[in-house]
């Protein structure tokens, strides 16, 4: 398994004086999700949770809805020319009965945490494909001042980040605020998949009382991953794209961008926010 940071020689140049010293940055490899040993995906990630990470991608693309959909998930060779384990090959060998999806070349590509589908097929996609419609019995609500706790909380259990700050981090909280898990890596769309996959192997999903904090932007692809886990809050502490507005619009997510101290911009399901003044 590869490391989460490593060191490299800098030089540190402060008000003109020159020095050199080692610096900690954070770990960034090349991880292949192979699915019944056919590969799928490739994705540039931070070594760590390589398994929940699988299979919250798997989550994400329709394919996993439960552990059971899972046979097994192991490291395997053949990422260099010798055939060796660099532990940078997962394979997930899907249960028996679960239809495997088709492979193509135009899905089989090189993903990175600003990728994703585009337009109105991608809204058509997530909608007829999510497994855990977005309904809450009783309807998860919640007040802007426990949302505005979360950032403070999230940037607190950053444990990487302190020693990089070069790390993205999501996290799960109840609907009282308590933390329920953090990821964090080099992408944000990984550390989202990392939490979802983790909640899959723990039989956790789907994921309808809780709200999924990121500590960037809200991208199409991040509303995806919340919808397809059937997670109802999605908060971002910057701005959201249109596209996630229109897909959370369309699913029911409620979304929050701009989350900061206070302040904060409903962008869709505002009825999941307790708000005390009309809008």
């Amino acid at each position: 398994m590869g490391r989460v940071t490593e060191r490299r020689r800098t030089i540190r140049i402060r008000d003109g004086a020159v020095t050199t010293r080692p610096d900690t940055l954070v770990a960034e490899e090349p991880m292949e999700i192979r699915l019944n040993g056919k590969p799928l995906a490739i994705t540039m990630r931070t070594p760590g949770d390589d398994f929940a990470l699988a299979a919250g991608f798997l989550v994400s693309e329709g394919v996993l809805g439960s552990a059971d959909d899972v046979r097994s998930i192991v490291y395997c060779a053949g990422a260099t020319d010798d055939g060796s384990n660099t532990y940078n090959v997962v394979n997930v060998q899907l249960a028996p009965g679960v239809p495997m999806p088709d492979i193509n070349l135009e899905r089989n590509v090189y993903t990175t945490s600003s990728c994703g589908l585009c337009g109105k097929a991608s809204l058509d996609a997530v909608r007829t494909t999510a497994r855990f419609p977005i309904s809450d019995t009783p309807p998860v609500r919640v007040e802007p001042a426990l949302l505005s706790d979360l950032p403070d909380r999230l940037r607190a259990a950053q444990r990487v980040f302190d020693r990089t700050g070069g790390l993205h981090a999501a996290a799960l909280f109840s609907e009282d605020g308590e933390l329920l898990d953090i990821r964090e890596d080099v992408g944000r769309h990984n550390a989202v998949d990392k939490l979802v996959g983790r909640a899959l192997q723990q039989g956790l999903l789907p994921l309808s009382r809780v709200i999924l904090l990121v500590s960037g932007r809200a991208s199409f692809e991040l509303a995806q991953k919340a919808v397809m886990a059937g997670i109802p809050v999605l908060a971002a502490v910057s701005a959201p794209s249109s596209l996630a507005v229109d897909l959370a619009a369309e699913t029911g997510l409620t979304l929050v961008g701009f989350l900061r101290g206070p302040s904060m911009n409903v962008y869709a399901g505002d009825e999941r926010i307790a708000l005390h003044s009309e809008v």
